[in-house]
């Protein structure tokens, strides 16, 4: 069984510099069944990020290698759409840097979008307040306009790139907290409408449905965004920064299946899996079989 509406773009993209392993993914979850099941490849956008120093004002790291990034990704989906008209992208990352590059292709062409953002930790620091400067420390406070223009409003895309009320943050933790991750949440704007990881645990699918019916207005369509960290680090280890506490694949699965059913879907990215930390291959199917039912045409997860 294939998925015919969609069609598979890597993003391999380390906002690290270093190459620790997020830029492996796209490659490790085609070859874990991915491509069999989206044959329409549109091959990885040449993203180059391997400058780890931190810019002096913003205190971001690789702020002007990810500015180009964000440009490489934008134009990258662009022609691969124009190629694919009336099918979805599945974008498949890197780290959850690679939004700078799909909301602004999106906002090409649409006034208004909308982010279902499924996620371990709310991404909302800065880049004075984050300990690395990585940009996937900050990525939903930059697609929200808060940060370095350069990165908030790219290729003179204006700012913000999503509304903070037109953004549902899903998953991230908000128990036992260490004070540095409290004052992260502490940090998100209360436009900013979200479901705890705790309370998607308790009712994932009633969760998605709220989820989904939470945006319905929002004309111009919603991207989801899926974080791999959102996952119990007991089930998915191999990501970067893991958090206890989070769904199991089957209720991960339940709450995405009314988005990924929903018709304002307008494409998804999976982020943050590290095949370096995936030695035999058994996260990443992990993955596809999370994926295959809710990106088959007549597909519904058991």
């Amino acid at each position: 069984m294939t998925a015919r509406g969609w069609y598979l773009l890597g993003a391999p993209w380390d906002c690290s510099g270093l190459s620790r392993g997020e830029q492996l993914a796209p490659a490790a979850l085609r070859a874990a069944g991915l491509s069999d099941l989206v044959p329409d490849d549109a091959g990885d956008a040449p993203i180059v990020i391997d400058d780890d120093r931190r810019d002096e004002a913003t205190g971001v790291r690789a702020l002007a290698q990810t500015g180009r990034a964000a440009r490489v990704l934008a134009d990258w989906l662009d022609d691969a759409a124009g190629r694919r008209p009336g099918r979805r992208p599945l974008v498949l990352g890197g780290d959850c840097s690679l939004l700078l590059g799909v909301l602004p292709w999106l906002r090409r062409d649409r006034g208004r979008v909308g982010l279902w953002f499924v996620d371990g930790h709310p991404d909302f620091l800065d880049g004075h307040s984050s300990p690395t400067g990585e940009t996937a420390d900050m990525d939903l406070a930059l697609l929200t306009g808060s940060g370095p223009e350069r990165l908030t409003a790219p290729a003179g895309v204006t700012a913000p790139l999503v509304a903070p009320a037109d953004v549902v943050l899903v998953g991230h933790r908000t128990c036992d907290l260490d004070p540095e991750a409290a004052a992260e949440v502490a940090r998100l704007p209360d436009s900013i409408r979200r479901l705890d990881a705790r309370t998607v645990v308790d009712a994932p699918r009633r969760c998605g449905e709220r989820v989904a019916a939470l945006l319905a207005d929002v004309d111009g369509g919603v991207w989801l965004h899926v974080d791999c960290d959102v996952l119990d680090p007991a089930v998915m280890p191999a990501v970067s920064y893991p958090e206890p506490g989070g769904p199991t694949p089957g209720q991960l699965a339940d709450l995405l299946e009314p988005l990924f059913a929903s018709p304002l879907l307008l494409g998804v990215s999976i982020a943050d899996f590290r095949p370096d930390l995936d030695a035999d291959g058994t996260h990443a199917a992990t993955l596809v079989a999370l994926l295959r039912p809710l990106l088959s045409d007549d597909g519904h997860f058991p």
